[in-house]
């Protein structure tokens, strides 16, 4: 079990995204919108930091990376939970593309913890530009309203992010941390040495 002052500055921004989300729960329970949508902000802000902290300070960890992504899972959960409560008439009308998108998201965690017994850390740029632009469209809703352009990007890039993960998780037999793509996993050493050893 690490000690607290094993942790970096990175990961803490990381524990602050999964200790906000109770808050952030309550906030929902309490009907408090507008500070549950800036509290979210503050969320997706943090997730931003640290990862640019840690590539800055070159203190990128496989633990970190995991930190991260539980980070990420979370808020998204809460995020939409948000949505599911402040924009019910719009989540109603658009489950059928919400499903399509979010179907495959949790089939790839089913597969994710079969294979490696936790979710997936890759934080591929497709992954890092879908969040952003996830995190955009689920502000700007709770903000100002729908933007439908936005939301069917959000949605093909949700889609083709989480076929890529799909298709890591089959290519990496055992879980590894910062895979930018399926072209990088194609020539990962890491990848590479398995399959030379397992030969």
């Amino acid at each position: 079990m690490p000690k607290f002052k094993e942790f970096n500055i990175a990961d803490w921004f990381s524990f602050y995204r999964i200790a906000a989300v109770p808050f952030l729960l309550i906030l929902i329970w309490w009907n408090e919108r507008e500070i549950f949508t800036w509290l979210l902000l503050v969320s997706y802000s943090t997730d931003a930091i640290d990862g640019f902290l840690a590539r800055k300070l070159k203190i990128t960890s496989a633990r970190g990376s995991q930190l991260d992504s539980y980070g990420d899972q979370m808020t998204l959960v809460v995020g939409l939970i948000g949505l599911i409560i402040f924009e019910t008439n719009f989540m109603r009308e658009n489950y059928p593309l919400i499903l399509i998108a979010f179907v495959p998201y949790i089939l790839q965690m089913i597969l994710a913890f079969r294979k490696y017994g936790k979710a997936t850390a890759f934080h591929t740029y497709l992954a890092k530009l879908s969040a952003v632009i996830q995190g955009i469209f689920i502000l700007w809703l709770l903000f100002f309203g729908p933007v439908y352009w936005l939301f069917y990007v959000m949605i093909i890039l949700g889609v083709l992010e989480t076929i890529e993960e799909i298709t890591l998780i089959y290519l990496y037999d055992k879980w590894v941390a910062g895979v930018k793509g399926i072209y990088w996993a194609l020539k990962d050493k890491r990848r590479l040495n398995i399959e030379q050893n397992g030969s």
